[in-house]
């Protein structure tokens, strides 16, 4: 009863958390005059990463990279696969021109650089410095890019959030403590029932925490969709995805090296393989409609449900 008060409550607060952050990130961008997608992609991105980095962070120390590094390829898989997929079953979602010609193919390289960072077995310091300089170079370039890309970029009617700035600051700031607090009650929650069935620490990663990481992506994607934010809505998964490997792994390899003993070769070709599908899906119309939801899912299905069928055999 205890576990499923947890879960419960951890979406709860997942859910008023992801209400809040949206409507103080929608105000800065609008008040600022920054482009709401480059909002999306750093600080509402980030700000739904925090789970993923405190579940990281926790993991690395107490050396179980299983779920450290299970829970980034994961939520990364789940991110595209089941978050981006579900919003644009509920509404479709618009892409700009310089997502695909830009952040896309920048979380694509930042893909392949992981895969090749595992390559020796572990993500260590070095891997991690690496990680947290290309991550900061590029805030500075997207920055950049914003201000270039405010009279080229579609920034539509939303609404209209608090008219204090420092409030809509506020708001971002609790939003993501509820964001972290929530996701770490349901993570934890969760990973106690699948302990009881006696899953795997790699499984667990990949799958029920990196699930549990990702609400808060999945909150804040659907209630910016639902607001009319599409911007915010994919460039929270797409700077989630970013952030996730150069950020959280950066961070967490830093703290104690991350092994990545009893991971397979189809784990990071399949996050790979699902980011790269975001290119031509969302190149099509610009935009990623109902079809192209359908098609991220049943994907996202089918490599949970090779997940299921090795942990039962193994």
């Amino acid at each position: 009863m205890l576990i499923l008060m947890s879960i419960l409550g951890g979406f709860i607060i997942l859910t008023l958390g992801a209400e809040s952050m949206v409507r103080g990130a929608c105000a800065i961008a609008l008040r600022l005059g920054i482009a709401p997608l480059v909002i999306g992609l750093t600080i509402v991105a980030f700000g739904t990463s925090a789970p993923e980095l405190a579940v990281s962070i926790k993991s690395a120390l107490a050396g179980n990279s299983g779920i450290a590094l299970g829970n980034v390829v994961g939520s990364n898989i789940v991110n595209i696969g089941l978050i981006l997929a579900i919003t644009a079953l509920i509404k479709p979602i618009k892409v700009q021109s310089q997502m695909i010609r830009r952040d896309i193919p920048i979380m694509v390289a930042v893909t392949i650089a992981l895969i090749i960072a595992v390559m020796d077995g572990e993500i260590g310091t070095l891997d991690g410095l690496v990680f947290i300089a290309l991550l900061i170079g590029y805030l500075v370039y997207s920055y950049r890019c914003g201000d270039a890309d405010d009279s080229d970029a579609d920034i539509e009617e939303v609404e209209k959030g608090p008219k204090n700035p420092l409030l809509a600051v506020v708001m971002i700031a609790a939003g993501i403590g509820m964001l972290v607090g929530g996701g770490i009650l349901f993570v934890n929650g969760a990973v106690e029932l699948a302990r009881h069935f006696g899953v795997s620490e790699v499984v667990i990663g990949l799958t029920i925490v990196a699930i549990g990481t990702s609400m808060p992506e999945l909150v804040t994607s659907v209630v910016a969709a639902i607001k009319g934010e599409s911007d915010i809505a994919i460039g929270n998964v797409v700077g989630s995805n970013i952030f996730n490997i150069l950020g959280i792994l950066g961070i967490a390899s830093l703290v104690y090296p991350i092994s990545s003993a009893g991971f397979s070769k189809v784990d990071f070709a399949v996050m790979l393989g699902f980011a790269v599908a975001l290119l031509p899906l969302a190149w099509t119309g610009l935009r990623i409609g109902r079809r192209e939801g359908a098609l991220l899912m049943l994907a996202n299905l089918v490599y949970m449900g090779y997940l299921v069928q090795n942990a039962t055999t193994a």
